[in-house]
């Protein structure tokens, strides 16, 4: 289990089309960071991508993919 699994989880049961990085803040318990990169591959196991990280504007998109 990643450290980001819980928003992954988030991302699944309530498929935001974006969330800011405060907000991720908030599910997580901790800030975003750089290791977010490396993990974020896992959300498509649950069905849904990482999309645009806006660094300036601090939002994570996030869409639904095919699984099949």
């Amino acid at each position: 289990m990643s450290k980001y699994e819980p928003l992954w989880h988030h991302v699944a049961e309530q498929q935001p089309e974006s969330m800011t990085f405060d907000e991720i803040e908030t599910v997580l318990g901790f800030p975003i960071d750089h290791s977010f990169l490396n993990f974020k591959k896992e959300l498509g196991a649950l069905g849904f991508q990482v999309g645009k990280i806006s660094l300036k504007n601090k939002t994570v998109r996030f869409s639904r993919v095919d699984t099949d």
